[in-house]
């Protein structure tokens, strides 16, 4: 999936990587604030919807502060010199990414809002019926592959040494809404 000879993917690659942050910084700015995936789950855990919730609920992501709780993680830790890798910010920024900007949620590790940006604004009825009315309230959508692996590569890359399978891993994690 990577083109090492930096042809279109790579640029797309790149550009969406870079783009990350002015999105989130211009989402912030709007005052989008993060809810929880828990006000995510009422609509997003029936079948109707494709039960984007309980697939999340079965995946690493969802487990990923509770990662950092294992013998490997303390000993992955000890090499960075880390004491106490579920308070590291160089930990958190991967498995718990809104505990900076969303205390609260910490525990939910990788959740809706990591991806899909705060809800605040998007997660109402009506706007959610309306997909580019919840892009204009702060919904990040994905329209190609390549930017849904950019957004997966800042964490995953090479992440502890291992290669990332990102065709892999999306089978493993994709919650499509069904078509109507």
């Amino acid at each position: 999936m990577f083109d090492p000879a930096g042809g279109p993917l790579r640029k797309t690659v790149l550009f969406a990587a870079l783009a990350a942050p002015v999105i989130a910084a211009v989402l912030f700015a709007q005052g989008f604030t993060h809810v929880g995936a828990q006000k995510c789950a009422i609509c997003h855990k029936s079948r109707d919807q494709g039960s984007q919730f309980t697939i999340w609920e079965g995946t690493l992501h969802a487990r990923s502060l509770e990662s950092l709780t294992s013998a490997r993680a303390a000993e992955a830790a000890m090499a960075m010199g880390t004491v106490d890798p579920t308070e590291d910010p160089a930990c958190l920024k991967c498995h718990a990414p809104l505990a900076d900007k969303a205390p609260e949620l910490k525990a939910e590790g990788v959740s809706c809002e990591t991806c899909h940006g705060p809800g605040s604004a998007y997660r109402k009825l009506y706007i959610m019926r309306d997909r580019a009315l919840s892009a204009q309230n702060g919904l990040i959508l994905y329209g190609r592959p390549e930017a849904i692996n950019a957004m997966c590569l800042p964490c995953h890359e090479n992440a502890h040494g291992v290669r990332f399978d990102f065709a892999a891993a999306w089978d493993r994690i994709r919650h499509p809404v069904p078509a109507k």
